[in-house]
Formats: C-alpha cells, sequence, structure tokens
C-alpha cells in the first residue's frame, strides 16, 4: 500500500510502517500545500495518508477521495506520543478503503454523522 505522512508526523514513523511504501508530504515536494490543493495532488499515486489533522473531514469530503485517511489522535506528534499507536496504524491500513476515514487514539468529543471512526 502506498501511505502518505502528512507534514505534521515525523518521518522516523516511516520505519515503523513496515510492509507499506510510504512517502512523505516533504518529500513529494508539497510541503506547505494547503489541504485541498495537496488532497488533488496525491490522488492516484497514493492508497492512505495519515494525518494528525483532525479538522480535515470537517473542512472537505473525504468520501469522494480514491484514497482513505487515517487520522491519528496523540498527545503530540512525537515519537513517543505516537509509538503507542503504531500497531492501531497498521491495523487501519490493512483494512482502510477509498473515501473512508478512520480514528487511531483519541476521538473528538462529537463524531461527525456518517463518517466511519474506528478506535485502535
Amino acid at each position: 500500500m502506498r501511505v502518505l505522512l502528512d507534514e505534521n508526523l515525523p518521518h522516523d514513523l516511516i520505519a515503523k510502517l513496515s510492509g507499506h511504501d510510504v512517502l512523505t508530504v516533504q518529500g513529494l515536494g508539497l510541503a506547505g500545500a494547503k489541504n485541498g490543493d495537496l488532497l488533488g495532488r496525491v490522488s492516484g499515486r497514493i492508497d492512505a495518508f495519515v494525518t494528525m489533522d483532525r479538522k480535515l473531514e470537517h473542512e472537505h469530503d473525504l468520501s469522494v477521495l480514491p484514497f482513505g485517511v487515517v487520522v491519528v489522535g496523540a498527545r503530540s506528534n512525537r515519537v513517543p506520543d505516537l509509538l503507542p499507536l503504531v500497531d492501531g496504524m497498521l491495523e487501519t491500513l490493512n483494512g482502510i478503503g477509498p473515501g473512508k476515514v478512520e480514528h487511531v487514539g483519541a476521538h473528538r468529543m462529537h463524531p461527525t454523522p456518517g463518517v466511519t471512526h474506528d478506535q485502535r
């Protein structure tokens, strides 16, 4: 699976997401791109997008994307806070499909109707 790490996630996660071809926003030359532009520019190039941006699903219709989105809920984007969630990320990546949004880790207080949320 081709996985894209958002620029808010450390590159140290690449090695932890074994079994996947992991790309980074920075590596694709898209650092600083606005979310809408980024999502459009990676369409057809990835199978899943991993981010910590919890606002993404409220600002864009992710159900139309040709890839899935994994929203990571951790205390911070520091590796020690993310490591306990790696198994959940891997499990989620193995089951995610186009247009689906899955959450790993801490959730928002109010789920969005019609959006798939799965605590790992």
